[in-house]
């Protein structure tokens, strides 16, 4: 299982979770909930106390992964293998254009 904390300028918004079976959730921290109900990340998410499920990386993070030959450097670099999407976002969406960013949770057992 991998976990990244989701950004939002400075703010926590939310936790994103691939599960050894190849699901994804994301869930909005509370605080964020309750502070920002109005400041979604994405159209398609708005802010919720509720898990968004899907069987695929969310077409949003998705589209924060870099493309062509910017993929293809991150990938040589950090030995990544491209399908690895969840892998991708980890290593390359720390410091996106834009207001949202990417942080892994390293597991305590690691």
């Amino acid at each position: 299982m991998r976990k990244a904390q989701i950004f939002y300028q400075d703010l926590l918004a939310g936790i994103l979770i691939e599960t050894d079976d190849g699901e994804y959730t994301f869930e909005y921290d509370a605080d964020y909930v309750a502070t920002y109900p109005d400041q979604f990340i994405t159209f398609s998410m708005p802010v919720t106390k509720f898990k968004y499920k899907e069987n695929r990386l969310f077409p949003f993070f998705e589209g924060l992964i870099p493309e062509g030959w910017l993929l293809d450097i991150a990938s040589k670099n950090w030995k990544i293998n491209h399908n690895d999407r969840m892998g991708l976002l980890l290593a390359c969406c720390q410091n996106c254009i834009g207001a949202v960013s990417v942080l892994s949770i390293i597991p305590a057992d690691e």
